[in-house]
């Protein structure tokens, strides 16, 4: 799974939050922050309404749930509509990032089918953040990255496995390779 591979390889003293929206079937109970949690040495979380985020901490939007974050770093959950079929969506997520951030957002597409995250990293892109994403010929379904790259907004189209350093290399962090 890739976000699970770019988690691991970050690390512990991050100085950034991360927020996830990951495709999960709102009909099953989920243990992905659990999963996560044991292969990273981040703090991850299912994303709650009101937490105010922390740096060095996963925040993962529950399922069919849309994540948001405010300027002062407090998540909001929505179940408002749909975006591209999908609950949550990327594109949510990276506008309200864009909005709160502004030039210190980085949005990263990872591997995934259909086009949800196109729309959000332009709004990254036009304030001045950083758009990262997975490259489409070396991700397990190229839709999304291949849309995103499409936008003509990408700053890095890198495989998988680079992501992580150019990540902490843009905010800082141990670069030893000292993880845990």
């Amino acid at each position: 799974m890739a976000l699970r591979d770019l988690l691991s390889v970050l690390p512990r003293d991050l100085p950034v939050p991360v927020l996830v929206v990951q495709h999960l079937d709102p009909r099953h109970r989920t243990v992905i922050a659990e999963i996560f949690g044991r292969r990273t040495p981040l703090a991850v979380q299912l994303a709650g309404d009101g937490d105010i985020v922390e740096p060095g901490t996963v925040y993962v939007a529950p399922p069919d749930h849309h994540l948001l974050v405010n300027r002062g770093g407090r998540l909001t959950l929505s179940q408002t509509e749909l975006v591209h079929f999908v609950r949550p969506s990327a594109d949510l997520l990276f506008e309200s990032m864009a909005g709160a951030y502004g030039a210190r957002a980085i949005a990263c597409v990872l591997t995934g089918t259909g086009r949800d995250g196109a729309m959000g990293v332009t709004a990254i892109k036009d304030r001045g953040g950083t758009v990262m994403i997975e490259d489409p010929s070396t991700a397990a379904f190229g839709g999304m990255p291949t849309s995103a790259v499409a936008t003509g907004c990408a700053d890095f189209v890198l495989p998988l496995d680079e992501i992580g350093a150019v990540i902490t290399g843009l905010v800082g962090g141990a670069a030893d390779g000292d993880t845990r």
